[in-house]
């Protein structure tokens, strides 16, 4: 006979319903297109859930509100443009730090000036123009822990403290250009610099150039700082 006392398992110990994750995922995507277009100001629920396909209450039982929602938008939108554990595959990676530095700004440049990029792209730029009261979900949760692994790259390259002013420097100087490239306009690429447009390869390896020659520099002048 069976035991009708015995207790059902919480919710936290039964499985995940595949369902329940598509939804999911489903919303974070159509919500990213949303965003990108509309902004954070003028992106609602109820056009996110229509486009979607879903209930209107599909955002808060997902996320717990449209603003975590957004929160959940800003860091798959830069999980796009950079992989955590991918760039932690390559620093890990028993190779010379330019050749990772490459491998990862390679990345970036072809998803940022690819013709089909993702949608991730211009939820970031719209972020970095006009920041909300999220953007310090952007930097602590997607842009910190990355800038970390960068960091472990260009010590390796400088051989300077991760304290000093010239690897920090040089982390945001090399960063600055992969920054103008994700927000220049797609027109402006084309029309007035279309070699931007071209060969990403070896745009990558142009702005590794310009990157290791400024590297260069500040590690020889704060190396003799130092000493």
């Amino acid at each position: 006979m069976p035991n009708s006392s015995r207790v059902p398992a919480p919710a936290s110990a039964r499985s995940k319903r595949p369902d329940g994750d598509a939804t999911r995922q489903q919303l974070l995507d159509v919500a990213g297109q949303v965003f990108a277009e509309r902004g954070y100001a003028d992106a609602t629920s109820k056009e996110i859930c229509a486009r979607a396909g879903v209930n209107l209450a599909a955002v808060n039982y997902h996320f717990g509100s449209r603003d975590q929602l957004y929160e959940a938008v800003l860091v798959e939108a830069h999980h796009h443009l950079l992989k955590l554990e991918e760039m932690q595959a390559v620093a890990s990676a028993d190779t010379d730090p330019r050749a990772k530095l490459r491998t990862i700004l390679t990345g970036i440049v072809h998803r940022a000036a690819a013709p089909d990029a993702h949608w991730g792209s211009r939820v970031v730029i719209r972020e970095l123009l006009a920041p909300t009261a999220f953007a310090p979900t952007l930097v602590h949760k997607a842009i910190a822990p990355k800038a970390q692994v960068m960091l472990g790259i260009v010590t390796q390259i400088l051989g300077l403290p991760p304290d000093s002013p010239g690897l920090q420097r040089g982390l945001f100087f090399m960063m600055s250009p992969c920054l103008a490239l994700l927000m220049a306009p797609r027109a402006m690429r084309e029309n007035l610099f279309p070699s931007l447009s071209g060969d990403l390869d070896s745009l990558a390896d142009d702005m590794l150039r310009y990157a290791d020659a400024g590297l260069a520099a500040l590690a020889a002048q704060y190396s003799s700082n130092t000493r």
